[in-house]
């Protein structure tokens, strides 16, 4: 049995080549969020929003939580593989960014399938439970703060509806979760949240090493 290959840029490269699908539009906006303060290391890869996009497809998903806008890469990517008539709820604390991928999300065409909430994250997954009810998403995607990912975790799986899937991006968090020295906040909340997935009876799990690591957790 084949062992887990190094991902060299050479093999970033050849899988790109054969596999990436990014459009001009995406490819705009990827430019102009690497222009920003951190840009580069907050939005996703390109294959990773083609994954998810992919994912949201073959889930035949008709709603979909985000916890995490930033500019909107993702929640364009999501929001093309919805069904018409499919909604997607993306939450960040700084409105200055979804604001960007506002103008790409109406060129696409799918701005209307797109509601923004802005604020506290913790607090608008309360107000969501309470407006829409317990088991209300059929897919959910987590890539915000990373301190409070065990308490995203938590919200997601109420929300989530029973075979629900749910993906929570950078579980490997540059590496630093197998260095024992780094102590930092969100190292520490990623790797309790990772021992603690490894241990779920509620769902079940598979942690890819793709990009930053990829996390997707079935509800049961």
């Amino acid at each position: 049995m084949a062992a887990q290959i190094v991902a060299t840029e050479e093999i970033r490269e050849y899988v790109r080549a054969v596999s990436l699908r990014e459009d001009p539009l995406l490819a705009e906006l990827r430019e102009v969020t690497a222009g920003l303060p951190g840009g580069s290391a907050l939005q996703v890869m390109a294959e990773e929003g083609q994954l998810l996009a992919l994912l949201v497809g073959l889930s035949g998903a008709g709603s979909v939580l985000e916890i995490g806008t930033f500019t909107g890469y993702s929640t364009l990517c999501m929001a093309r593989a919805l069904p018409p008539g499919g909604v997607l709820v993306t939450l960040d604390v700084d409105g200055r960014w979804p604001a960007i991928g506002t103008d790409y999300w109406e060129r696409a065409g799918v701005a209307d399938r797109i509601e923004v909430r802005i604020g506290d994250a913790t607090r608008t997954l309360t107000t969501l439970t309470e407006e829409r009810g317990p088991a209300s998403f059929d897919f959910i995607f987590i890539d915000a703060d990373k301190t409070n990912y065990g308490a995203y975790y938590e919200a997601a799986l109420a929300l989530a509806r029973p075979n629900a899937l749910i993906v929570i991006d950078n579980t490997l968090f540059f590496g630093r979760v197998v260095d024992p020295s780094n102590q930092d906040p969100d190292t520490t909340a990623i790797r309790a949240l990772n021992a603690s997935l490894r241990e779920d009876p509620r769902v079940d799990v598979s942690l890819l090493t793709m990009a930053d690591g990829i996390t997707l957790v079935r509800k049961k």
